[in-house]
């Protein structure tokens, strides 16, 4: 790693000749499969952007010009160029390194991202306020062609082609997001990218176009008509041209005398320019070539094999519970149908696509369409089943109040990823989806404890006719116990005690039961309950509150909105006594990332902070 050594701020790449900024791009891309085989991390992306990465930092003066990373996960270089290299080993732990942009670790860090599609936006709002203080720094966007298939990017090009302020977006075109991209707009970009002739297709339509003479006002109407038809026709990038925006590209995102030429050409454009890159996911890395979505997110690996150092936990993950649980009901109900944003492998749907691909939809990075979408269906008389991380749901909090909840349509969301996920930070922490959703009218909320109850609520789901939610975590296979059968708004005994009563609500249950043991072990009795749900709370639950001298609700989310906060809600309205109740859940905070241990342990969440507490207030 003879030149990566010697590159410890953007300023020394500029005193690099071509040769040497390629040699230290292959110096990156091991030094990055070699790190993240160690520690983890987000590997296809960043190996994609190795090239493009450099050039951006040789051409443009950060931290002064903002580079805002769109989706976040693509800035492992970009944190390395920036004097962040010897904390790699660090990467996604508990006070490390972060695997996003984070303003706090760096001010080359100019805006935090950890979801798709916000970069044009941010990026033009620092443009403008530029303009009116009367700055003269850059400000460029780098989105990847996946997150095109969401709303807000549009939304932004729209705003941004109007206000013709200096600004560049650089459209990272890999043909991928976690899984392969869907839609028109990836479908017109291969187009662009299949067709060589494209490159120098603008040059030429626009000589054509300028010799087309104009003779009187109605010929030079149908004339102008006519251009706009050539220029749309030969031009690659006329969408965007249609925004106000100048199309460049495409070029080789690989290829770093081309992207520096470039990028210095666009330097002098003014207005708001596009520049189309195309790159190679996993590039220089075999295994992640093959297969960058298996590459996309990784644990520790061989970096010869490409193979996980450790093997995964034996049994189901509540994620193929899940899979496998539509697979069953979709071959009994012909009017099931799944959908998913980009998430297809991710939430378990994999199979179920190769059964029932007419049945399956993966809509892209556009969860705001899929739950509108799946209302849509709905209406229609089928039966939809809507599977999406918990931090991504949070994108479509209105359709699913107006679109679902107030047509009462029987729309099932279910939410992948609910609690502490870990490694990813605040950004993807599944701990507000409680919060959000209940309090919407004619909404479930249930969380089951294990893979078993898990197929049990979805059958559930299917008899009630309205808008349901399922929140489960990441992987985990709960806990090995049975579950009773399913009524709305009814809990689950699990065991009597006469000390102290603890109501758990879904992945909590092995927390719950290890603190039991522990405080039986001290001649603590405990009483355990499973929620099941949130909305509608058991009535008689709460009521066992009152003839409990200490309470405890614990779950992975936050207070405000949680089980908690609902079992107080409805005990005021039944006249319970709730004073010696007690909340164990996440403070109103972001949480920063490390494992899913870690991170309970901090929140005294973990089975000994919760046993300690119980034996020490009921002492």
């Amino acid at each position: 790693m003879r030149y990566m050594e010697g590159v410890n701020s953007p300023d020394d790449l500029r005193r690099m000749n071509l040769t040497r900024l390629r040699r230290l791009a292959d110096e990156t891309r091991r030094f990055l499969i070699e790190s993240v085989a160690l520690t983890g991390g987000h590997l296809a992306s960043n190996l994609g952007v190795v090239e493009l990465t450099i050039a951006l930092h040789y051409c443009y003066n950060s931290p002064t010009d903002k580079i805002i990373w769109d989706v976040g996960h693509q800035t492992y270089t970009h944190k390395i160029l920036t004097g962040r290299r010897a904390l790699f080993s660090t990467l996604r732990k508990k006070g490390g390194l972060s695997g996003y942009p984070k303003p706090d670790e760096s001010p080359h860090d100019c805006f935090q991202t950890g979801h798709s599609g916000t970069s044009v936006s941010a990026a033009l709002g620092m443009a403008l306020s530029r303009d009116i203080e009367g700055e003269k720094n850059c400000v460029v966007a780098v989105i990847g062609d996946g997150a095109m298939t969401g709303g807000l990017p549009f939304e932004a090009l729209n705003n941004a082609g109007r206000s013709n302020t200096d600004m560049l977006v650089i459209l990272n075109d890999n043909e991928m997001s976690i899984s392969k991209n869907v839609g028109a707009i990836s479908r017109r970009l291969s187009e662009i990218r299949a067709e060589p002739a494209y490159i120098g297709a603008k040059s030429v339509a626009r000589k054509m176009l300028n010799c087309l003479p104009i003779i009187g006002k109605p010929t030079g109407r149908a004339i102008e008509r006519m251009k706009d038809a050539i220029r749309y026709a030969l031009i690659p990038g006329g969408v965007f041209e249609e925004f106000g925006f100048k199309y460049v590209g495409p070029i080789d995102g690989h290829n770093m005398g081309a992207l520096i030429r470039t990028l210095k050409n666009v330097k002098k454009l003014n207005g708001p320019v596009l520049l189309h890159v195309h790159t190679v996911k996993g590039k220089g890395y075999a295994p992640a070539e093959a297969r960058p979505e298996r590459f996309h997110s990784v644990s520790a690996f061989n970096a010869d094999t490409g193979e996980p150092l450790r093997k995964e936990r034996g049994g189901v993950t509540y994620s193929e519970a899940f899979g496998a649980a539509m697979i069953d009901l979709a071959r009994k109900n012909t009017k099931i149908a799944a959908i998913t944003a980009a998430m297809s492998e991710g939430t378990g749907l994999s199979e179920f696509q190769k059964v029932f691909p007419e049945r399956m939809f993966d809509v892209g990075i556009a969860e705001s369409h899929a739950v509108t979408f799946a209302a849509g269906m709905a209406k229609n008389g089928f039966i939809p089943f809507v599977a999406i991380y918990s931090t991504f749901l949070q994108r479509a909090y209105d359709q699913i109040l107006h679109d679902v909840c107030l047509q009462n349509l029987p729309v099932t969301l279910a939410i992948d990823r609910a609690g502490a996920v870990g490694r990813d930070g605040e950004t993807h922490q599944g701990l507000f989806d409680l919060a959000y959703l209940s309090h919407m009218p004619n909404m479930t909320v249930m969380a089951p404890k294990n893979c078993e109850e898990l197929k049990k609520m979805l059958e559930f789901a299917l008899t009630l006719g309205s808008p349901v939610a399922i929140r489960y975590p990441r992987g985990s296979l709960g806990v090995d116990l049975e579950s009773a059968e399913i009524r709305l708004g009814e809990s689950e005994k699990i065991t009597d005690g006469a000390d102290a009563l603890l109501i758990f609500l879904g992945s909590m249950a092995d927390v719950a039961l290890q603190a039991r043991d522990i405080l039986k072990a001290d001649g603590v009795e405990t009483a355990l309950v499973n929620a099941r749900f949130v909305k509608p709370v058991d009535d008689n639950m709460v009521k066992m509150i009152g003839g409990y001298k200490r309470s405890y609700v614990i779950e992975e989310a936050v207070f405000a909105g949680g089980l908690a906060a609902a079992v107080i809600a409805r005990a005021v309205e039944l006249g319970v006594d709730v004073k010696g109740l007690r909340s164990l859940s996440f403070p109103d905070e972001f949480v920063a990332h490390g494992s899913r241990d870690e991170i309970l342990k901090d929140h005294a969440l973990d089975a000994k902070s919760v046993a300690e507490r119980i034996k020490r207030e009921n002492g």
